[in-house]
């Protein structure tokens, strides 16, 4: 963002996209005329349709051509803009440096402009900032409610004989980390994405030090008025990752819910937020994917925590680096949100394949700030009316200091007690699919002793999660064929159940195969499709439409890459979506599997 001023789109809540979650113990909770919100960006993310996604091997960065560049040049002089090319992302979008700040509303109109004069754009968005969310024989133990209470806890202790989350490792993707004596050995290397020097704090852009050197703000440093007075730094990234990680029995401080798995420290916020496209390629990155300029990753993640968010829909270059991720065998964290509201208006928690995570307080009710709806998967101990989440924190206020332990409250602090769970599964049972991680998440998860409404299906349960895997009751996701005729919207065959797996074929350059979902209000469909064995280099391509045909995404991968569409029901009524596979080069006859999800 060079020197230009930006208003936070999320602020710290003890810590919060720029990061949810975080709001310091004692304070109160941020209700939604509260939640700050980064309104301005100096950036657009543009993917052209010939476009590479570069995260299986990185690829450098396509110059513009001469055409493109005119086009832009127009588009820009309706706002008084310029653009630059700055960077490629992982799954091969151009993140466009504009020559001022401008709003999110500008933004769209500018990015809206452009897909209109070129026909070449698959998409284009604002570059929006995101921000964090805050609201054994250790020691601290007995005051970790959130492991043990049988009303707000999550039963953990009970799990710790089946499994501590060995061998799994967890990318908290946040404000870095602080080294603890705490999370000692428990930190693996990891990587700075941030690519702006001002918001980065460390006096450079991105490199290999993933430390948090504090993101503490003074009054309207992010925008006008915004924040309203200085912040201290939040060391919100230490603070999750000691809720999932810090060390147990070694009687020093707290005990991590899973201490035996490790930490890879992905840093994509800092002072006032963070971009999409840095979160973006630190997903792809931290799950195993390939981010052109950046070494990769030694220690891939099973497990990624995304204690952060923004309001609006979810971003097509977030969606599409989840996918990246989910595709490569990752389950995707991330917190609902502090602002009181439904999450289908907070992003990423309302991105398909995510499971998104509410907060509760000591009563098991939910917390005052959290958001709620059909989005929501399950519940956590977010901390609320002063029983907050004790974890790892830093005694500096600006810059570091020593190490320290505080009490924090938000869905940030929710979000990283379901990670945890999710490793604890994983080391159980390295083979769950990220579907089933959830699947079992949700059908073990206790019943609310509290009022909790829209916070999914309810407190997460360490023990009865681990135990279900542990038994070797895996998910098994229902399968069927492809029947024909399907070649159009008006015979489409019906797919009834989330999760269910078409295997089809495709015989020549005119067969279409067409299925259709009857999609619930608030949610988003998303199928995967990908090419069966001996397929050798066929490439069918991936489409979705209405009921009236008209077309709402499209995927066009290159052979051997999956394709994957999703496509959101906004209506307050369950609503038809279609999908079709359409045969693009290769073989005739190739077998495809089409996965279906909502």
């Amino acid at each position: 963002m060079s020197h230009h001023k930006m208003s936070p789109v999320l602020k710290l809540c003890a810590a919060a996209l720029v990061a949810f979650g975080s709001l310091a113990a004692n304070a109160a909770p941020q209700d939604a005329a509260q939640t700050k919100v980064i309104t301005q960006t100096d950036r657009l993310i543009v993917r052209y349709k010939d476009a590479v996604d570069n995260s299986k091997g990185a690829m450098p960065a396509r110059a513009l051509t001469a055409a493109r560049q005119a086009l832009m040049a127009r588009s820009g002089q309706q706002l008084g803009a310029t653009m630059r090319l700055l960077r490629a992302t992982a799954t091969g979008a151009n993140v466009m440096q504009l020559s001022r700040a401008m709003s999110i509303d500008e933004a769209r109109a500018l990015a809206a402009d452009l897909a209109a004069r070129d026909p070449d754009v698959e998409y284009a968005e604002p570059d929006r900032v995101m921000l964090p969310l805050f609201v054994p024989n250790d020691p601290m133990y007995t005051q970790q409610w959130d492991l043990f209470d049988a009303k707000g806890g999550m039963n953990v202790p009970a799990a710790w004989d089946k499994s501590t989350g060995a061998g799994i490792n967890v990318a908290v993707i946040d404000t870095g980390y602080r080294p603890h004596v705490d999370l000692q050995g428990q930190i693996l290397p990891g990587y700075d994405f941030i690519t702006n020097a001002t918001i980065a704090g460390d006096g450079n852009g991105r490199d290999s030090d993933a430390s948090d050197p504090g993101d503490n703000t003074y009054a309207g440093q992010c925008g006008t008025g915004i924040p309203a007075q200085d912040e201290a730094s939040s060391w919100h990234g230490t603070h999750v990752a000691g809720t999932i990680a810090a060390k147990a029995n070694n009687g020093v401080g707290v005990a991590g819910i899973a201490y035996g798995a490790k930490i890879v420290p992905a840093r994509v916020l800092g002072k006032c937020g963070g971009y999409t496209s840095d979160i973006a390629d630190a997903i792809v990155w931290a799950s195993g994917g390939a981010v052109t300029g950046v070494p990769a990753n030694a220690n891939k993640a099973r497990v990624l925590n995304l204690s952060l968010g923004g309001s609006g829909a979810c971003d097509t270059t977030t969606q599409n680096a989840i996918n990246s991720a989910r595709s490569r065998g990752a389950v995707v964290v991330v917190a609902a949100g502090n602002s009181n509201i439904n999450a289908a208006n907070s992003n990423p928690a309302n991105c398909a394949g995510v499971i998104a995570v509410a907060a509760v307080g000591r009563t098991g009710g939910k917390a005052s700030y959290s958001n709620y709806g059909s989005v929501v998967d399950v519940a956590a101990p977010g901390g609320d009316s002063g029983a907050g989440i004790l974890s790892t924190w830093n005694a500096g206020t600006s810059t570091p200091a020593g190490d320290n332990y505080g009490y924090m409250m938000g869905t940030s602090m929710a979000t990283p007690h379901v990670a945890a769970v999710a490793a604890l599964m994983l080391s159980t049972n390295p083979n769950l699919t990220p579907d089933e991680v959830e699947a079992k998440l949700k059908s073990t998860a206790r019943a609310f002793p509290a009022a909790c409404s829209g916070c999914g299906a309810g407190i997460v349960d360490a023990a009865a999660a681990v135990n279900a895997v542990a038994a070797g009751a895996t998910v098994t996701p229902p399968t069927q064929n492809e029947v024909e005729p399907n070649n159009s919207i008006s015979v489409a065959n019906p797919v009834n159940v989330s999760g269910t797996v078409v295997k089809g074929t495709l015989y020549g350059t005119t067969d279409n195969d067409y299925f259709v979902v009857q999609v619930p209000a608030g949610k988003t469909l998303t199928a995967t499709l990908t090419m069966n064995a001996g397929s050798g280099s066929t490439d069918y391509d991936l489409y979705a439409y209405n009921s009236a045909g008209t077309q709402l995404a499209m995927s066009t991968n290159g052979a051997g890459t999956p394709d994957a569409v999703s496509v959101a029901n906004a209506t307050s009524a369950t609503s038809p979506r279609y999908v079709r596979v359409r045969y693009h080069t290769g073989v005739y006859g190739a077998s495809y599997s089409l996965k279906f999800t909502w």
